[in-house]
């Protein structure tokens, strides 16, 4: 009782001192501009926030919002010098040492960072990382702060808190970790919250819990909320206000209706077409082809699964992670296998691959058989089958030549002489719109979407039917997985290429496939057409999958943000 008294006696505190105020901003940048060494990366970027509102910041990597944010924290990597203004609660922070800078980081200006896999330290429990958070509430008396903690737990929906706070970071999942991130920000009632992409990562159901979990917590507790996206579709879901930047300078700023109805900018028009949960149709024309394959039901199948079980004991525990599941991809289609994390989608590609072997069941590539084959008999199935990986950062050998990487296949397998071998490697990187200039050039020296189309000329070269795509864009811009998409797509429509597609992105997954196996718990829930499973689905999991799939602008109307401190004023004098 004595910490809820403590906690209500400091907000009202903050809120009574909010409304003389409450005339201006909470925040204002001003001319901010951000250097490292001679070379300036944020050019003259303005923008306010009002207190309770909330602001994002849009664009691609490189266009300057995280910088901007640490530019807010007082965070910029040595090195990293900014000008301008920038305005917290009426004195510029920036004008500021930091020593009288520091009080505020934490308890004044909270921070979610994008990955709590690096945010957490892996070998201290959550209880003694969530104590020094609590030690910015100035509260003395450990107890106490340990039940600001479990309270604070329980309020960013952590349904044990008193586990939680007892577990290491590996023990919880990446939601509960992001969660744990969130309630540590909030812990000292900062009046800023900065999120800097606080979902990329999660799957599409914990992304849209933890975004309801900001906005809720930012009506309940009237804190200002700087958002930080490279997704115009959360950006238009969840701020009041818009800034959209490219290269370091703003290309449009506004009230999120304006700029989402109606962008004035090339730039902002170009982020809202590449959206995939703006424009489900945006490739119509090239699906086409394949929508009228999957109806030919006189064409044997590329891809046969039948009645696939695989289990794994982990610590004496037998652990079902493919459950008896069945599904046939015809030649020339996208199949696409969706869920959360642990629902059975990554063992499927790896039995499929012949990674793994099922206790039960059969596997049929271009009609040849993957299950029971030797690696040496693989060999032959792989010529046919060729997999995508997740993230082209890490996927490709960063020591070898572009020309080195695409070519390695065929000398693998021994394909043709060294003339032609040559002749398709170049043939392979025009297919993915690639030049010839790459060829010398190492993945450190191309981009995101230049090492993601690398490695698809890589599966491409030895000619297969089927490609195996493991989330081929989840680490990529929305712009530059657009370009990706229509690569694949059209590769599809000219090869007649198979795709096996795994995603958590729903959204993209209705703009490429054109059938959908939905899993859950290693069991197939649904199975059907792209119009079928997005336009009626039958299984309530389908359902919840679906309505996690970000709309753009929401249409409830936010929380009453007065309700709160009512309460609170309420159990006060109680």
């Amino acid at each position: 009782m004595a910490s809820q008294n403590r906690l209500n006696t400091a907000f009202i505190a903050h809120q009574d001192a909010l409304v003389a105020t409450s005339a201006a901003p909470l925040l204002a940048v001003e001319n901010l501009s951000v250097s490292y060494g001679r070379q300036e990366v944020v050019h003259g970027v303005d923008f306010e926030l009002g207190q309770g509102k909330s602001l994002a910041l849009i664009g691609e990597s490189g266009s300057g919002k995280s910088t901007i944010a640490r530019a807010v924290l007082r965070l910029l990597p040595s090195g990293g010098a900014a000008n301008g203004k920038i305005v917290f609660g009426g004195k510029d922070i920036l004008a500021q040492s930091e020593r009288q800078f520091r009080p505020l980081r934490g308890r004044k200006i909270g921070f979610v960072p994008q990955d709590p896999g690096n945010a957490l330290n892996p070998v201290r429990s959550i209880g003694v990382q969530a104590m020094e958070a609590a030690a910015l509430t100035d509260e003395p008396n450990a107890a106490i702060r340990k039940a600001l903690i479990l309270e604070t737990f329980a309020q960013v929906g952590l349904d044990n808190p008193a586990r939680v706070y007892e577990s290491y970071p590996h023990q919880l999942s990446g939601g509960m970790l992001q969660r744990v991130l969130i309630g540590l920000a909030v812990l000292p009632r900062p009046t800023l919250l900065v999120a800097d992409e606080p979902t990329s990562a999660l799957d599409v159901t914990i992304q849209k819990r933890i975004l309801d979990l900001l906005s809720r917590l930012q009506h309940e507790l009237d804190i200002s909320l700087l958002l930080i996206t490279h997704d115009l579709a959360i950006a238009a879901e969840r701020a009041d206000s818009l800034v959209v930047l490219k290269n370091g300078t703003v290309q449009e700023a506004g009230r999120t209706s304006t700029v989402f109805a109606a962008p004035a900018s090339d730039y902002a028009r170009k982020l809202h077409a590449d959206v995939p949960a703006l424009n489900p149709n945006r490739y119509a024309r090239l699906r086409d082809p394949g929508l009228a394959l999957l109806k030919d039901s006189s064409r044997a199948p590329k891809i046969t699964v039948g009645g696939v079980t695989k289990r794994f004991t982990v610590d004496g525990k037998t652990l079902t992670a493919v459950d008896d599941i069945s599904f046939e991809v015809p030649a020339g289609t996208t199949h696409a296998l969706v869920g959360e994390s642990g629902s059975g989608k990554t063992t499927t590609i790896r039995l499929l691959l012949g990674l793994e072997e099922p206790d039960s069941g059969a596997i049929t590539v271009a009609g040849e058989t993957v299950t029971g084959q030797s690696r040496t008999a693989l060999r032959s199935v792989w010529r046919h089958l060729q997999l995508v990986y997740q993230n082209p950062f890490t996927s490709l050998d960063p020591t070898w030549k572009v020309e080195h990487l695409v070519r390695e296949p065929l000398d693998r397998f021994k394909i043709g002489t060294s003339g032609e071998r040559d002749l398709r490697v170049r043939e392979a990187l025009a297919d993915v719109g690639l030049g010839e200039h790459l060829l010398g050039r190492k993945p450190g020296a191309l981009s995101g979407g230049q090492r993601q189309r690398v490695a698809i000329a890589r599966s491409l070269v030895l000619r297969p039917d089927v490609i195996v795509l493991d989330e081929p864009t989840s680490a990529l811009d929305v712009s530059v997985q657009a370009d990706i998409v229509e690569v694949l797509l059209s590769l599809q429509a000219k090869l007649g290429l198979t795709y096996v597609f795994v995603s958590h992105d729903l959204a993209l997954v209705r703009q490429l496939a054109h059938s959908v196996s939905v899993m859950r718990q290693g069991r197939i829930v649904e199975h059907g057409t792209v119009a079928e499973i997005f336009g009626a689905p039958k299984d309530p999991y389908t359902a919840s999958l679906l309505e996690s799939i970000p709309a753009g602008i929401a249409e409830a109307a936010p929380a009453p943000r007065g309700k709160l401190r009512q309460v609170k004023r309420q159990e006060q004098i109680a």
